[in-house]
């Protein structure tokens, strides 16, 4: 099974992947933006853009989770917003008609609590990923990118927990700790920061 977790910038998926993975052991994160940035270290600056309107990342997307899908025996969990229809049915889409289960969850919140979230973690009201808070927000609404899980009051773990029920998981409980958990929260921004 692939858990692709979608939504704006801010809302929390990389979080909650990771809160999926500590709780579900056999999992594994695979995160397809890895493959943009290794495909801008091989091109020139001007064929630089979005990475996701190179057909080649989509192409290495799907190849990458279905060997996965074929080849590790645990749930794979990816955070990726994609909102274009028409790159959700070149990954998604060429996954599941190649037989993957693939389970999508886009998680939403209002504007301002995705500022508010991008803020804490640095992010300015003129970031990139600020900018396209309401272009994510339109594009999610289309059917092709349903379920939806409002996050608003929802904490990560709740989110996980959402996404479990769900596709018929069960997690391992939730870590009581509110040190070890931070510092588990926090790691996970260390090694995502850009």
């Amino acid at each position: 099974m692939i858990i692709w977790i979608n939504g704006p910038f801010g809302v929390g998926k990389t979080q909650t992947a990771f809160e999926l993975h500590f709780r579900l052991p056999g999992s594994f994160v695979s995160d397809p933006e890895q493959h943009g940035f290794a495909l801008f270290k091989t091109l020139p600056r001007e064929l630089r853009g979005d990475f996701q309107d190179l057909p080649m990342w989509r192409q290495t997307t799907f190849e990458t989770l279905r060997y996965l899908d074929q080849s590790h025996h645990g749930v794979t969990i990816v955070p990726m917003t994609v909102v274009n229809p028409q790159y959700f049915a070149e990954t998604v889409g060429q996954l599941r008609e190649a037989g993957v289960d693939v389970q999508h969850f886009s998680l939403l919140a209002s504007k301002e609590t995705l500022l508010k979230r991008l803020r804490s973690r640095g992010d300015s009201s003129r970031s990139w990923a600020a900018q396209q808070v309401e272009r994510c927000m339109d594009g999610l609404q289309d059917p092709v990118f349903a379920t939806h899980v409002q996050t608003e009051n929802l904490t990560i773990a709740g989110q996980a927990e959402t996404i479990a029920e769900a596709c018929g998981l069960t997690l391992l409980p939730a870590q009581k700790n509110r040190i070890a958990q931070a510092l588990r929260r926090f790691s996970t921004v260390l090694h995502h920061i850009r």
